[in-house]
Formats: structure tokens, C-alpha cells, sequence
């Protein structure tokens, strides 16, 4: 099975082709992993998972989805990053974190909520502040610090969460950036607070780990994204970037109905324009529609069904009679 063999960019290898992607748990006091985080993605590092992407992390207080969800933005959250790498790195899969600022979509009880225009998502969520220079140069400066100490904790990659309608997807959508100033209006223009995201990060964090970023490749809105726009947003930093994590959708509330691999065309499209590595995800569950995607991308994120079975690729390696790729202590399940 192609998913089964191993995978190297840079100088990370992953011992097979399957990742779990940033799931958020909302689990977290304080920012700070807890026995649930240590348990839940090392469980996953048993199970066999080659790459493991820590949940939406977030790089301010204000910047959290919820109060529940874990931060990046303190020395103080260094400690149990790091017993969370060094966990799953004893059980031989690579992690990357995920850095996070949810923009308009935050309901933190930190404040002030910021986003690039005063435009709130729904009527259940507060109307954000329209985000100023010093608001911008701040994040900037935040992401900044996430990364350093994202290093400092052993990452092998960090993940900028440029998808679902949070504060870097807000800044690129015309639908949630209205500015008038030079961060607004053209879409070189809303590119502009992404780039300079880029610029500030890209010379911290060490050129042999892995910096990805997820974006939402369709925001199933006429006047919204559409792949073709992302991609040309991505061109002028694509170097930048080792890997390309593609989803779509949560920018705004439409109704659409999911099917089996619906993103993977938009992740074989921005494969294919930028020639970067891709990340598909999308409703993918049995080992056959991994094979399939993988005849055309890189790697294969799976989240609700590892969320389901964790142990998804030591079955696979027993269906392919590898049994002894599974993890040693559970090889006599699947003999």
C-alpha cells in the first residue's frame, strides 16, 4: 500500500503517508495541555499515524475559538508542549502544531475580539473590532513568538491556520475584508497581512522542520475565494511553505452537503499549479479511497474516522500483512 510506505521532506521522514489533521478538543484550562492531550495524541502515535497536527494553538488570549482551547502565547504553556512532542516522538510519529488566531470567529471571554473589518459572523457572535496597525503588527509579533517557542518545544512543523473563516482567512476573503487601508480592497492588498505573517516567521523557524499552512480552498460563496483566487494569494509566498494543508469552507454560514474526498479535487488543483507538496482531507475513510487520493497527492489527512478508531493504520498494516509494522503491544489483536 502506497500509504503504508515512508514519506521525506526536507529533513523530516514520516514512516507512512497518513496524518491526523488539527482537530480542536476544547479540553484546555489556561492554554495548557493536560493527562486528556498527552493520552489522546499519544494514542494516536501507537496507532500508527505517521504525522500528527496539533489542534487549532492559539497565539493570543483573544485569539482562542474558546477559553477551552490550548495556547501557545506564554513560557508557561512550553512545559507541557514539550511532554506532548517527546510523547509522541517515543512512539515514532512526527508532530506539527498548529497556530492559531480565530479572528471574528473567537468567543473567548479575552478581549477585544479583532478581525480585519467590524463584521461579526452570525448573530450569536459579538461584532469584532476592526483591527488597527498596532493590532495587526501585535499578532504579527505573537505568531512570531509561537513559532520561537513552537521550536523550543521540539516541533517538527508548525501549521499556520489560513482556513475556516478565522483571522488569516478573513484578511484574504473579500467577504470579511473591506478595508480601504494597504491591508484591503485589491487581492494582492488583502494577501498583504499573510505575507507579512510570512516575512516575520519564516527566518525564526529552523529551515529542516516543515512550515505548512491549511487554507480554505472554496468558501462556497459567489463573491467568496474560489480555488483559482487562492492559489494566486499563495504564489507570492509558496517558497515559503514546504506543505500545503487544503480544505474549504467556514468562512461564512452556507449550506452544502459533504460527500466522500468533496476537497480532494481542490487539493490536486493547488498540487498542480503551485507544484507543492498537498495535503488532502475531506470525508476520506477506507484504505481504498486513501490509495486512490494518493495517486494524485501527498499525503492523506484523517479526522473523524481516527477520531473513530484511532488504531485505523495498524489495521491497515495488518490488512497488508505487515503485521509487524503494528505497534508491538497490540500485534497479537490482528493474529
Amino acid at each position: 500500500m502506497n500509504a503504508l510506505q515512508p514519506y521525506t521532506l526536507k529533513s523530516i521522514t514520516l514512516k507512512n503517508r497518513i496524518v491526523m489533521p488539527p482537530m480542536c478538543m476544547y479540553q484546555a484550562t489556561d492554554g495548557q495541555v493536560n493527562a486528556f492531550h498527552r493520552a489522546h495524541y499519544a494514542t494516536r502515535a501507537m496507532g500508527q499515524v505517521g504525522f500528527i497536527i496539533v489542534e487549532a494553538t492559539a497565539v493570543t488570549p483573544e485569539g482562542r475559538i474558546t477559553d477551552r482551547d490550548l495556547g501557545i502565547w506564554s513560557d508557561d504553556h512550553l512545559a507541557g508542549l514539550k511532554q506532548l512532542v517527546e510523547e509522541v516522538h517515543a512512539y515514532g510519529a512526527k508532530i506539527g502544531i498548529q497556530l492559531q488566531h480565530a479572528g471574528r470567529k473567537s468567543t473567548s471571554t479575552s478581549t477585544p475580539h479583532l478581525a480585519p473589518s467590524a463584521i461579526p459572523f452570525s448573530e450569536r457572535y459579538d461584532t469584532p473590532n476592526a483591527m488597527t496597525q498596532a493590532n495587526i503588527d501585535k499578532v504579527i509579533d505573537a505568531f512570531k513568538a509561537a513559532a520561537i517557542r513552537a521550536d523550543k518545544a521540539g516541533f517538527d512543523a508548525i501549521e499556520l491556520h489560513g482556513a475556516h473563516g478565522y483571522l488569516i482567512n478573513e484578511f484574504l476573503s473579500p467577504l470579511t475584508n473591506q478595508r480601504t487601508d494597504a491591508y484591503g480592497g485589491s487581492a494582492k492588498k488583502r494577501g498583504r497581512f499573510l505575507h507579512e505573517l510570512v516575512n516575520a516567521i519564516r527566518p525564526v523557524w529552523p529551515t529542516n522542520k516543515l512550515f505548512q499552512i491549511r487554507v480554505t480552498a472554496e468558501e462556497y460563496h459567489p463573491d467568496g475565494n474560489h480555488p483559482q483566487e487562492v492559489i494566486e494569494h499563495l504564489r507570492p509566498v509558496s517558497e515559503a511553505f514546504d506543505l500545503i494543508h487544503v480544505s474549504s469552507g467556514g468562512l461564512v454560514n452556507v449550506s452544502m452537503s459533504p460527500f466522500p474526498l468533496y476537497q480532494v479535487d481542490f487539493a490536486k488543483a493547488i498540487k498542480t499549479a503551485l507544484n507543492k507538496p498537498v495535503i488532502a482531507v475531506g470525508l476520506i475513510t477506507t484504505p481504498q479511497q486513501v490509495e486512490d487520493v494518493l495517486k494524485e497527492v501527498d499525503l492523506v489527512a484523517l479526522g473523524r474516522e481516527l477520531l473513530r478508531h484511532p488504531y485505523w493504520v495498524n489495521a491497515a498494516y495488518a490488512a497488508d500483512h505487515n503485521v509487524d509494522a503494528v505497534f508491538e503491544s497490540y500485534r497479537r489483536g490482528y493474529q
